[in-house]
């Protein structure tokens, strides 16, 4: 691993850290709430680590992508672009289930390099590079190297179990879990602790920035909906899809989604 890796890995681990203590300083009954255009929740909490993140990760000559800032153009003629969602799972925060993080990736030449999520109240920290393979709480982890999804675990957002119905899974060789922030479940299975997930809807790129570098960092499958690889600082800022496996896992997922898509 490289010298300059390893600063972005110190950077990317000191700013988690920095935000887990700003974040310790709110709680769900006690932060102010605006509601964005579209409904979403925004805590002052999101904007006080939104605030530290951009104070402690980019450098004069890189790049800016929050969910919680305005977005600058600038930011697609830069080589290196931090990708960051200063609170992933604001409805998760502010009804008190612990599965809300931070989220800050590192895109060089639209690729994802380097991440770390952060789940503090589960004590969890994510950190990994393609350069140094994935830790979680600086324990290596890989990903899944199950080949058959009879009985894998199968994460599925809040999202998609609202959208679809929880009979979509019935019948299903897996098993389903529900977790909400697309960053934190992306987390879990670069970590091996779930097999796959896979959505058709288009995803922003501060969701899944970090955890997509960190699954590729554990060795781990993670493609567009379509097959393609992840592109990052784009505009507009989203993915067209996504799905994610452990390496030996992949082919069944697609062969799965085939096979549900002719029902």
């Amino acid at each position: 691993m490289t010298t300059d890796r390893q600063e972005d890995l110190r950077r990317i681990r000191h700013a988690l850290e920095q935000a887990a203590g700003v974040l310790g300083r709110f709680t769900p009954s006690r932060v102010g709430v605006s509601y964005k255009a579209h409904g979403s929740p925004v805590t002052e909490a999101d904007l006080a680590v939104d605030e530290l993140l951009r104070r402690e990760l980019p450098r004069a000559d890189e790049g800016w992508l929050s969910e919680e800032t305005p977005d600058d153009p600038s930011r697609l003629e830069r080589r290196r672009v931090w990708i960051v969602d200063p609170l992933d799972g604001t409805r998760e925060f502010l009804a008190g289930v612990p599965e809300w993080c931070i989220s800050i990736g590192l895109a060089e030449d639209g690729r994802a390099v380097a991440g770390g999520v952060y789940n503090p109240s589960a004590n969890e920290l994510f950190l990994g590079s393609l350069e140094s393979g994935a830790t979680l709480n600086g324990q290596a982890v890989r990903a899944s190297t199950r080949t058959s999804l009879e009985g894998a675990l199968v994460l599925v957002t809040r999202w998609a179990l609202k959208r679809q119905g929880a009979h979509a899974f019935a019948n299903a060789p897996f098993q389903p879990r529900v977790v909400g922030p697309i960053a934190y479940a992306l987390a879990l299975i670069a970590a091996g602790r779930a097999d796959a997930m896979w959505g058709r809807s288009a995803k922003a790129e501060w969701d899944i920035a970090a955890g997509s570098a960190l699954i590729a960092a554990a060795g781990g499958s993670v493609e567009t909906w379509d097959g393609g690889p992840l592109a990052f600082n784009r505009w507009p800022p989203r993915v067209s899809g996504l799905v994610t496996a452990g390496p030996r896992l992949a082919p069944a997922v697609r062969a799965f989604m085939a096979t549900a898509a002719d029902r």
